[in-house]
Protein backbone atom coordinates (compact mmCIF):
# COMPACT_ATOMS: atom_id res chain seq x y z
CA UNK A 1 0.00 0.00 0.00
CA UNK A 2 1.39 3.75 -0.85
CA UNK A 3 0.60 6.92 -2.27
CA UNK A 4 1.98 8.44 -5.26
CA UNK A 5 1.82 12.56 -5.51
CA UNK A 6 2.23 13.85 -8.89
CA UNK A 7 3.55 18.06 -9.44
CA UNK A 8 2.94 19.37 -12.66
CA UNK A 9 2.67 22.45 -14.78
CA UNK A 10 -0.30 23.33 -16.68
CA UNK A 11 -0.32 21.13 -19.55
CA UNK A 12 2.45 19.04 -18.75
CA UNK A 13 0.93 15.68 -19.51
CA UNK A 14 0.99 15.00 -15.80
CA UNK A 15 -2.88 14.42 -15.49
CA UNK A 16 -2.65 11.36 -17.95
CA UNK A 17 0.52 10.20 -16.45
CA UNK A 18 -1.63 10.10 -13.27
CA UNK A 19 -4.93 8.84 -14.71
CA UNK A 20 -3.39 5.93 -16.69
CA UNK A 21 -1.48 4.78 -13.67
CA UNK A 22 -4.03 4.56 -11.26
CA UNK A 23 -5.86 2.71 -13.89
CA UNK A 24 -2.98 -0.40 -14.02
CA UNK A 25 -2.49 -0.22 -10.11
CA UNK A 26 -6.11 -0.14 -9.85
CA UNK A 27 -5.57 2.76 -7.69
CA UNK A 28 -7.88 6.27 -6.45
CA UNK A 29 -6.59 8.83 -8.22
CA UNK A 30 -8.11 12.76 -6.84
CA UNK A 31 -7.11 16.27 -7.79
CA UNK A 32 -10.02 18.67 -7.59
CA UNK A 33 -11.84 16.72 -5.84
CA UNK A 34 -10.23 17.39 -2.73
CA UNK A 35 -11.14 20.98 -2.87
CA UNK A 36 -15.02 19.62 -3.33
CA UNK A 37 -14.80 18.21 -0.47
CA UNK A 38 -13.04 20.65 1.55
CA UNK A 39 -15.69 23.22 0.39
CA UNK A 40 -18.33 20.53 1.52
CA UNK A 41 -17.10 19.43 5.25
CA UNK A 42 -16.46 23.66 5.76
CA UNK A 43 -18.98 25.46 3.92
CA UNK A 44 -16.77 28.02 1.80
CA UNK A 45 -17.18 28.76 -1.63
CA UNK A 46 -14.96 27.05 -3.98
CA UNK A 47 -13.64 30.34 -5.78
CA UNK A 48 -11.84 31.64 -2.59
CA UNK A 49 -10.71 28.29 -2.09
CA UNK A 50 -8.82 27.63 -5.43
CA UNK A 51 -7.68 31.12 -4.92
CA UNK A 52 -6.19 30.57 -1.72
CA UNK A 53 -4.66 27.44 -3.59
CA UNK A 54 -3.45 29.20 -6.62
CA UNK A 55 -2.38 33.13 -5.73
CA UNK A 56 0.53 33.51 -4.06
CA UNK A 57 -0.42 35.53 -0.30
CA UNK A 58 -0.41 39.02 -0.71
CA UNK A 59 0.93 41.23 2.51
CA UNK A 60 -2.50 42.45 3.39
CA UNK A 61 -3.85 38.77 2.94
CA UNK A 62 -1.18 38.09 5.12
CA UNK A 63 -2.08 40.18 7.87
CA UNK A 64 -5.29 39.57 8.05
CA UNK A 65 -5.02 35.85 8.17
CA UNK A 66 -7.33 35.87 4.77
CA UNK A 67 -6.12 32.59 3.04
CA UNK A 68 -4.53 30.62 6.11
CA UNK A 69 -7.65 29.63 7.27
CA UNK A 70 -8.62 27.96 3.83
CA UNK A 71 -5.33 26.62 3.34
CA UNK A 72 -5.86 24.88 6.54
CA UNK A 73 -8.98 23.33 5.41
CA UNK A 74 -7.67 22.30 2.65
CA UNK A 75 -4.63 20.61 4.46
CA UNK A 76 -6.56 18.42 6.62
CA UNK A 77 -9.18 17.41 4.08
CA UNK A 78 -5.92 16.28 1.59
CA UNK A 79 -4.67 14.27 4.82
CA UNK A 80 -7.74 12.80 5.52
CA UNK A 81 -8.20 11.31 2.25
CA UNK A 82 -4.85 10.43 1.99
CA UNK A 83 -4.89 8.32 4.74
CA UNK A 84 -6.62 6.09 2.91
CA UNK A 85 -3.56 4.64 0.86
CA UNK A 86 -3.49 3.44 -2.45
CA UNK A 87 -4.46 6.92 -3.87
CA UNK A 88 -2.46 9.02 -6.70
CA UNK A 89 -2.90 12.68 -5.67
CA UNK A 90 -1.91 15.31 -8.59
CA UNK A 91 -2.98 18.18 -7.24
CA UNK A 92 -1.24 21.41 -5.44
CA UNK A 93 0.93 20.80 -1.96
CA UNK A 94 1.08 17.24 -1.65
CA UNK A 95 4.99 17.09 -2.28
CA UNK A 96 5.19 20.05 1.07
CA UNK A 97 2.71 18.30 3.26
CA UNK A 98 3.74 14.78 2.47
CA UNK A 99 7.61 15.40 2.09
CA UNK A 100 8.84 13.33 5.43
CA UNK A 101 6.62 10.21 5.08
CA UNK A 102 8.72 7.41 3.77
CA UNK A 103 6.01 5.66 1.60
CA UNK A 104 4.44 8.09 -0.15
CA UNK A 105 6.39 8.48 -4.22
CA UNK A 106 7.12 11.66 -4.90
CA UNK A 107 7.01 12.91 -8.55
CA UNK A 108 7.78 15.57 -10.45
CA UNK A 109 5.97 15.78 -13.94
CA UNK A 110 7.44 18.36 -16.53
CA UNK A 111 6.87 19.21 -20.73
CA UNK A 112 8.82 21.18 -23.07
CA UNK A 113 7.56 24.80 -22.92
CA UNK A 114 6.89 24.49 -27.02
CA UNK A 115 4.76 21.38 -26.88
CA UNK A 116 2.56 23.09 -23.20
CA UNK A 117 2.68 26.37 -25.49
CA UNK A 118 0.62 23.67 -28.58
CA UNK A 119 -1.48 22.02 -26.34
CA UNK A 120 -2.83 25.50 -24.71
CA UNK A 121 -3.55 27.21 -28.37
CA UNK A 122 -5.56 23.70 -29.58
CA UNK A 123 -7.49 23.43 -26.09
CA UNK A 124 -7.99 27.21 -25.40
CA UNK A 125 -8.70 28.04 -29.11
CA UNK A 126 -6.09 31.30 -28.46
CA UNK A 127 -2.65 32.60 -30.28
CA UNK A 128 1.04 31.70 -29.68
CA UNK A 129 1.87 34.75 -27.60
CA UNK A 130 -1.42 34.53 -25.19
CA UNK A 131 -0.68 30.64 -24.64
CA UNK A 132 2.87 31.16 -24.06
CA UNK A 133 1.72 34.34 -21.53
CA UNK A 134 -0.52 32.54 -19.85
CA UNK A 135 2.02 29.26 -19.04
CA UNK A 136 4.43 31.67 -17.68
CA UNK A 137 2.34 33.70 -15.42
CA UNK A 138 0.76 30.17 -13.63
CA UNK A 139 4.50 28.78 -13.34
CA UNK A 140 5.80 31.52 -11.72
CA UNK A 141 2.35 32.23 -9.82
CA UNK A 142 2.86 28.61 -8.17
CA UNK A 143 6.70 28.91 -7.70
CA UNK A 144 5.76 31.95 -5.87
CA UNK A 145 2.69 30.53 -3.95
CA UNK A 146 5.64 27.49 -2.54
CA UNK A 147 8.13 29.57 -1.55
CA UNK A 148 5.98 32.22 0.31
CA UNK A 149 3.63 29.63 1.61
CA UNK A 150 5.82 26.29 2.73
CA UNK A 151 9.36 28.56 1.82
CA UNK A 152 10.49 25.86 -0.76
CA UNK A 153 10.51 26.27 -4.79
CA UNK A 154 8.24 24.07 -6.77
CA UNK A 155 10.69 23.30 -9.28
CA UNK A 156 13.36 22.31 -6.46
CA UNK A 157 14.04 18.69 -7.09
CA UNK A 158 14.61 17.90 -3.95
CA UNK A 159 11.14 17.51 -3.26
CA UNK A 160 10.73 14.70 -5.12
CA UNK A 161 11.90 10.95 -5.52
CA UNK A 162 11.42 11.33 -9.46
CA UNK A 163 11.85 14.05 -11.82
CA UNK A 164 10.37 13.02 -15.28
CA UNK A 165 10.28 15.22 -18.30
CA UNK A 166 8.22 13.73 -21.24
CA UNK A 167 9.65 14.38 -24.32
CA UNK A 168 11.93 11.70 -25.20
CA UNK A 169 9.69 9.65 -22.31
CA UNK A 170 6.55 9.44 -23.51
CA UNK A 171 3.60 8.96 -21.51
CA UNK A 172 3.41 5.60 -21.48
CA UNK A 173 7.32 5.33 -20.56
CA UNK A 174 6.74 7.57 -17.39
CA UNK A 175 3.79 5.18 -16.23
CA UNK A 176 6.15 2.40 -16.61
CA UNK A 177 8.89 3.80 -14.60
CA UNK A 178 6.20 4.54 -12.13
CA UNK A 179 5.01 1.62 -11.67
CA UNK A 180 7.95 -0.64 -10.83
CA UNK A 181 9.10 2.21 -8.56
CA UNK A 182 6.09 2.29 -6.38
CA UNK A 183 6.26 -1.46 -6.07
CA UNK A 184 9.23 -1.82 -4.74
CA UNK A 185 9.77 -1.79 -0.68
CA UNK A 186 10.87 1.76 -0.44
CA UNK A 187 7.33 3.28 -1.06
CA UNK A 188 5.29 0.67 0.94
CA UNK A 189 3.60 1.54 4.52
CA UNK A 190 4.39 0.05 7.06
CA UNK A 191 2.88 0.60 10.62
CA UNK A 192 4.95 3.56 11.96
CA UNK A 193 5.25 5.59 8.64
CA UNK A 194 1.43 5.26 8.70
CA UNK A 195 1.36 6.47 12.26
CA UNK A 196 3.10 9.34 10.95
CA UNK A 197 0.23 9.84 8.59
CA UNK A 198 -2.21 9.31 11.26
CA UNK A 199 -0.91 12.23 13.35
CA UNK A 200 -0.25 14.72 10.55
CA UNK A 201 -3.63 14.45 10.05
CA UNK A 202 -4.79 14.76 13.86
CA UNK A 203 -2.37 17.70 13.74
CA UNK A 204 -4.27 19.24 10.95
CA UNK A 205 -7.35 18.66 12.30
CA UNK A 206 -6.59 20.90 15.60
CA UNK A 207 -5.30 23.86 13.21
CA UNK A 208 -8.13 23.14 11.80
CA UNK A 209 -10.14 24.28 15.25
CA UNK A 210 -8.01 26.59 16.69
CA UNK A 211 -6.78 28.71 13.63
CA UNK A 212 -9.70 31.39 14.42
CA UNK A 213 -8.56 31.61 17.88
CA UNK A 214 -4.46 31.70 16.66
CA UNK A 215 -3.33 32.90 13.74
CA UNK A 216 -0.03 31.25 12.87
CA UNK A 217 -0.93 28.42 15.28
CA UNK A 218 1.83 25.78 15.17
CA UNK A 219 0.49 21.97 16.30
CA UNK A 220 2.82 18.61 16.43
CA UNK A 221 1.21 15.52 17.22
CA UNK A 222 3.44 12.60 18.80
CA UNK A 223 2.67 9.27 20.65
CA UNK A 224 -0.52 10.73 21.10
CA UNK A 225 0.62 14.30 22.71
CA UNK A 226 -0.41 17.86 20.87
CA UNK A 227 2.30 19.92 21.36
CA UNK A 228 1.03 23.26 20.33
CA UNK A 229 3.05 26.67 19.99
CA UNK A 230 2.87 29.95 18.63
CA UNK A 231 -0.56 29.94 20.00
CA UNK A 232 -1.38 33.82 20.16
CA UNK A 233 -1.89 36.78 22.72
CA UNK A 234 -5.25 35.89 23.30
CA UNK A 235 -4.57 32.25 24.86
CA UNK A 236 -1.37 33.20 26.49
CA UNK A 237 -3.57 35.49 28.88
CA UNK A 238 -6.85 33.72 29.34
CA UNK A 239 -6.91 30.78 31.61
CA UNK A 240 -10.38 30.14 30.96
CA UNK A 241 -10.21 29.81 27.10
CA UNK A 242 -7.09 27.37 27.24
CA UNK A 243 -9.00 25.14 29.26
CA UNK A 244 -11.84 25.00 27.26
CA UNK A 245 -9.30 24.26 23.90
CA UNK A 246 -7.23 22.08 26.12
CA UNK A 247 -10.98 20.00 26.37
CA UNK A 248 -11.62 20.38 22.70
CA UNK A 249 -8.31 19.18 21.58
CA UNK A 250 -7.99 16.37 23.74
CA UNK A 251 -11.96 15.02 22.62
CA UNK A 252 -9.78 14.36 19.38
CA UNK A 253 -9.74 10.57 18.71
CA UNK A 254 -6.16 9.55 19.11
CA UNK A 255 -5.21 12.43 21.56
CA UNK A 256 -4.54 11.34 25.20
CA UNK A 257 -2.78 14.68 26.38
CA UNK A 258 -2.43 18.29 25.39
CA UNK A 259 1.04 20.75 25.76
CA UNK A 260 0.63 24.51 25.43
CA UNK A 261 4.21 25.04 24.71
CA UNK A 262 3.83 29.13 25.87
CA UNK A 263 3.42 29.52 29.78
CA UNK A 264 0.47 31.51 31.07
CA UNK A 265 0.76 35.19 31.04
CA UNK A 266 -0.76 37.79 33.17
CA UNK A 267 -2.73 40.49 31.29
CA UNK A 268 -0.99 43.69 30.90
CA UNK A 269 -2.80 46.58 32.50
CA UNK A 270 -1.03 48.79 30.20
CA UNK A 271 -3.31 51.30 28.97
CA UNK A 272 -2.23 52.99 25.21
CA UNK A 273 -3.39 56.80 25.76
CA UNK A 274 -3.49 56.67 21.86
CA UNK A 275 -5.93 54.56 21.57
CA UNK A 276 -9.10 56.52 20.77
CA UNK A 277 -7.16 59.24 18.94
Amino acid sequence: MSIVTISRGSYSRGKEVAEKLAARLHYECVSRDIILEACAEFNIPEIKLVRALHDAPSVLDRFQNGKERYLCYYHYALLKHLCRDDVIYHGLAGHFLLRNIPHVLKVRITADMDDRVQEEMKRENISEEKALYILQKDDEERRRWGLQVHGTDTWDSRLYDLVLHIGNLTVDDAVDILYRTVQTVSFQSTPASRQMMADMTRAAQIQVLLIDYAPGIRVVVKEGTAYISHIGQSLKTDPAMRQKLERQVANIEGITSVELREPLQAKSNYINPYHNI
